[in-house]
């Protein structure tokens, strides 16, 4: 018979999320064991580029009783300073963390609630919070098999700096927040960089004398709950607003790029040797976020003149650059692209869970986090509840309420036992 550890809570995954959760639990006096794959914070240590930084300002840094606290609330934390605060973090509570540790199967306990099964033991448990986040396998489209095995491939997840690639042009693919943030990285630095250009929106930076995410926080845009949200399924889908904090912080125009000598082309949809083929969508998906930067420039607008606020005037926004043509294949040879680098984001896998707690497409299925297996939770993702809860500015309300409800089904079963 496998002997079992016993635990009130078992937390899978170590980083800001589930060590939030920690705190909670241990002020609670609720036993439990955070499992964590790696070391703590492994993410933010390893798998950042060296050039990485915060997007949201470091106010927004607020994990439970420990907000930031630096001389720089305004500015963009880059890595090291990042991976400090969480250190600092851990450092005021005494987490039950077991690191390098990976959890291979949970299951129902006869009787109710969990077991756990990992490479460092076997524990069973009345309540589960999986704190995994939703980045395990980097996306790679199947048709990338049939480029040229000559031209280097990578996923943004590998990437740390411009010297890692083969001399000759890159390919970025993706215009998420970690796409344009390689493409500026590698422009910087001289190389010669071409974009296939998705859908995603941009953002404003700094507007009307403030960060564009001051306005909206003082706006109330940040505690709108997705079941307030006028359109959830768009907002849990939909890729973030992409703009920087590099140097300060400033938003990104892939217009001015196309000036500055970044070749850009529409979403790429094939690849076949030394050609690759893409969408005629680039203008359209310009257009597209530049209509959603103009809608929060609108916003911020419509709220300084309704509460009266002197704010200075900003130029009209002008379209810098248009394609003349749209591109639909190039000859990577013909280009000088001798790499391509992949940022189409990542896969949660959950195949681990042998719970009833996905919907159809597989994906989590909760309120708030709660599932509806008693005991069952998940955190730190996109939308939980608020814009927040994928990062540092809601973490600490999201971890409060579940252990909040964590404590109130212990309560109840011991009051049921006795």
């Amino acid at each position: 018979m496998t002997h079992r550890e016993t635990k009130s809570v078992v937390v899978v995954g170590g980083g800001q999320a589930g060590l939030s959760v920690s705190y909670y639990l241990s002020q609670a006096g609720l036993d439990h064991v955070v499992l964590e794959r790696h070391a703590k914070f492994h993410s933010w240590r390893t798998n950042r580029w060296d050039t990485f930084c915060l997007v949201t300002p470091n106010w927004q840094c607020r994990l439970p009783d420990f907000p930031y606290n630096g001389g720089d609330p305004d500015g963009f934390m880059v890595k090291n300073q990042i991976t400090d605060y969480l250190d600092a973090f851990v450092e005021t509570f005494n987490p039950p963390i077991v690191e390098h540790c990976q959890v291979t199967k949970i299951t129902k306990r006869p009787s109710g609630g969990y077991l756990v099964d990992s490479s460092q033991g076997h524990y069973s448990t009345d309540q589960v919070v999986i704190a995994t986040g939703g980045y395990d396998n980097p996306i790679v489209p199947t048709y990338a098999a049939d480029l040229d095995p000559s031209i280097l491939q990578m996923h943004s997840v590998d990437y740390r700096r411009p010297e890692q690639m083969p001399d000759g042009a890159t390919l970025v693919v993706g215009t998420g927040q970690s796409g344009v943030q390689l493409m500026e990285d590698m422009h910087l630095k001289g190389r010669d960089v071409h974009l296939a250009v998705g859908p995603a929106p941009r953002s404003p930076r700094q507007y009307r004398g403030r960060d564009a995410t001051d306005w909206l926080y003082d706006m109330g845009h940040y505690k709108i709950t997705i079941d307030q949200h006028p359109d959830p399924v768009h907002a849990m889908t939909k890729t973030n607003h992409y703009m920087t904090g590099r140097d300060g912080g400033h938003e990104i125009d892939l217009r001015k790029f196309a000036l500055d000598g970044v070749s850009l082309y529409g979403s790429v949809s094939g690849m076949d040797g030394q050609k690759i083929q893409f969408l005629p969508d680039l203008e359209q998906n310009l257009d597209d976020a530049d209509d959603s930067y103009l809608g929060i420039r609108n916003a911020i607008d419509a709220y300084i003149d309704k509460n009266g606020i002197d704010a200075p005037a900003e130029p009209t926004f002008e379209k810098l650059w248009r394609p003349q043509q749209e591109t639909t294949e190039i000859d990577c040879a013909k280009q000088g692209i001798t790499s391509i680098l992949w940022a189409i984001g990542f896969r949660p896998d959950y195949s681990w869970i042998d719970v009833d707690v996905f919907d159809t497409h597989g994906r989590p299925a909760y309120n708030r986090g709660v599932c509806n297996e008693t005991g069952f939770y998940f955190i730190g993702l996109g939308w939980l509840n608020t814009w927040g809860s994928g990062r540092f500015l809601g973490i600490d309300e999201d971890s409060k309420y579940l252990v909040d409800t964590i404590s109130s089904v212990a309560n109840t079963s011991k009051r049921i036992a006795s």
